[in-house]
């Protein structure tokens, strides 16, 4: 008999759907998870949401297990916990970079274990905590450098929450929404307002998918000093200001982008074992700030995308989830 499962699809602009999807029987090599969280990225997943991924990024912006086509229809998505029900991890939590479902069948390679010491409400932060560690692995800080991060949303949170415990560093959180000093204060961090920001930094971190933020960065720079660019700006176009210091203060821009390890002597699966690592911390909690039920995704989606729910992580949630046939 033909098994199914429920799948959250996005069908046009502003639109969403829970679908039935067909479930296949695990093979040599593969197990089967039964999803206990999923989490929604705000930043990239609303992109999606909108059909703003450009035409000729469309290959590049594909999730690891993405169906369908961008603009739409398309099943997206890649924070994903649950828990093994096949094989031989059966009973262990594991993380998947898959979209929102309730159960599914992927390579055994593909999964990656839970700590003991990480709740699995916690775990669906690893997909971005590895953008982090990808990005200070990028950034090479050394030991007393004054850091910004410009940006407090769920990559530059989890930038600033890596980065808190760094020694001798100097590490400030910045971003345009006063309600993000709270945040900031959970995690351990420093917090100002763009025009409060301490300048004189050796490096910056920008993750606020702003022109006006990249421009904050660079005025934050001491001469030498480095802006590293985690925005995804999609199809818009924004200006950065080259001119008047960018060259008297020799200043570098460089991007870091998850899909390549920062680091040549580590693998993808030894960069993620790392950030589910990290997340031993419970300082890491302050980055979900809401959570709905698996079933509500298609009137939640939209509510994040367009502010409505404000959210940094917004979790989802499964209950007993299950397999029909």
């Amino acid at each position: 008999m033909t098994r199914t499962a429920s799948a959250f699809w996005l069908n046009e602009s502003g639109k969403g759907e829970v679908r039935q999807v067909t479930l296949a029987e695990p093979g040599p090599g593969e197990v089967e998870v039964r999803t206990l969280h999923s989490g929604v990225s705000r930043g990239t997943e609303t992109l999606v949401f909108r059909g703003g991924v450009s035409e000729n990024q469309h290959a590049v912006m594909r999730a690891p297990f993405q169906e369908g086509d961008f603009p739409w229809p398309v099943k997206y998505g890649y924070l994903n916990v649950g828990v093994v029900e096949s094989g031989d991890l059966r009973g262990r939590t594991v993380f998947c970079l898959y979209p929102h479902q309730t159960r599914y069948v992927v390579p055994e390679t593909a999964v990656t274990l839970v700590p003991e010491a990480v709740p699995a409400s916690r775990a669906v932060l690893a997909g971005t905590v590895e953008t982090a560690v990808n990005a200070v692995w990028d950034a090479r800080p050394l030991i007393g450098d004054r850091i910004a991060v410009v940006g407090g949303g769920m990559v530059g949170s989890s930038i600033a929450a890596v980065l808190a415990t760094f020694p001798g560093a100097r590490v400030e959180l910045v971003d345009a929404d006063p309600a993000r000093e709270a945040i900031a204060r959970e995690l351990g961090v420093g917090f100002a307002l763009p025009g409060g920001a301490l300048d004189g930094c050796d490096l910056v971190f920008h993750a606020s998918a702003t022109e006006q933020g990249l421009t904050t960065a660079l005025n934050l720079l001491a001469p030498e000093g480095r802006v590293i660019e985690l925005s995804w700006y999609g199809d818009r176009k924004i200006s950065v200001p080259l001119g008047e210091f960018f060259h008297s203060k020799r200043l570098t821009i460089r991007s870091s982008q998850v899909g390549t390890v920062g680091r040549p002597d580590r693998t993808y699966a030894e960069r993620m074992a790392v950030a589910l690592d990290l997340l031993a911390d419970d300082r890491f909690d302050a980055l979900i700030t809401g959570h709905s039920a698996f079933e509500e995704l298609p009137d939640v989606m939209p509510k994040l995308a367009d502010g409505e729910i404000p959210a940094l992580c917004h979790r989802i949630d499964y209950g007993q989830a299950h397999v029909s046939q």
